[in-house]
């Protein structure tokens, strides 16, 4: 009996196994800009992109927002995709209202003109002070706790398929070549990642354009299907291909666009008309398209161009389940992992 007594009396004081954590990431609303900010299970962070500078230093508040709403007083891996003012934001103001601690970017500036000079020469500043990372496709981010691959960096892109991928694409005979754009170099020198948290595979290629896009894709899909997939290039129509966007045969779609710029309605034809899509979520309203060619309110994160800067935050579960929320309504929808 005392033996019993002792055992049960010891049970009570077994602590807890831990709850298993998610991976959150919360889409920021920088305008029409970049801002995606993810933490892993372990804790650890990673912010993609850092919005525009200027605005009273608008973006960068609305990044550390986001970071102080998921308990967060660092920045573990900045990542910057490439050099366009709507995704360096403004780095030095950044780091003053909170610790970056490593910086990650596809190297040395390649592009000229617009500015992108002295705007990459205040960012590297910065980052040449911190701990630097370079990266070219196939290397990984170093996150505890998550599985961040690239799969494009710098014009390069992927050149073996995935375990599991590497089928021939179907789509790349319905979608067309269109030429690559010498003005939108930046764009394409964009560093592309894939998040995977056991089951759930979340893509995120950036403002990597149509040319790029397909090229990766074609003939044979080297990714493979995905359950989440960030909008490339705000959801303008010259970065959104079918052999890509389709191909994935991801559940969602989340859009970083602003309300006058991306939310193509073609871009909505190509992601409504993917494979497995459920639900295409957005940070604004786009009044480029009409109410057909954007989602219900209660997936628009920013109904109004006068907005509030509300995010779209979604969770993941090793499992494959996962959920996405509207910050503004509360609004939140549940998908099960796949069979």
């Amino acid at each position: 009996m005392r033996i019993a007594a002792a055992c049960l009396w010891s049970l009570l004081f077994v602590p807890a196994a831990p709850a298993a954590r998610t991976l959150d990431v919360y889409v920021i609303d920088v305008e029409g800009g970049k801002a995606v900010l993810s933490v892993s299970p372990s804790g650890e962070s990673m912010l993609f992109d850092a919005g525009w500078p200027g605005f009273n230093g608008r973006d960068v508040k609305r990044i550390v927002e986001a970071a102080q709403s998921a308990g967060l007083k660092q920045i573990d891996y900045l990542v910057i995709s490439h050099y366009d003012l709507d995704h360096l934001g403004d780095v030095p103001l950044l780091v003053s209202k909170i610790p970056v601690k490593h910086f990650v970017d596809h190297g040395p500036l390649q592009s000229t003109g617009k500015g992108v000079e002295a705007r990459y020469k205040t960012y590297a500043d910065v980052r040449d002070k911190g701990d630097y990372i370079s990266v070219k496709p196939g290397d990984r981010i170093p996150i505890k706790g998550l599985d961040v691959l690239v799969v494009a960096a710098a014009t390069r892109l992927l050149d073996k398929p995935l375990p599991g991928a590497g089928a021939p694409n179907p789509l790349c005979a319905s979608t067309p070549e269109k030429p690559e754009r010498a003005e939108d170099l930046e764009d394409n020198m964009s560093i592309g990642l894939l998040f995977t948290l056991g089951k759930f595979r979340m893509l995120d290629m950036a403002d990597l354009e149509w040319f790029y896009d397909r090229k990766l894709m074609c003939p044979n899909n080297p990714i493979g299907t995905v359950d989440a997939y960030q909008v490339s290039i705000h959801g303008q129509d010259k970065g959104v291909s079918p052999a890509l966007a389709q191909a994935l045969h991801a559940r969602v779609a989340i859009m970083g666009n602003g309300p006058r710029k991306g939310g193509a309605p073609e871009t909505w034809a190509t992601l409504r008309n993917a494979p497995g899509m459920e639900d295409i979520w957005q940070v604004h309203y786009s009044m480029l398209g009409t109410a057909e060619t954007n989602p219900p309110a209660d997936f628009i994160a920013n109904p109004d161009a006068a907005c509030q800067g509300k995010w779209i935050k979604l969770s993941a579960q090793p499992d494959g389940a996962f959920t996405v929320t509207n910050s503004r309504n509360g609004f939140t929808k549940t998908y099960r992992a796949r069979n």
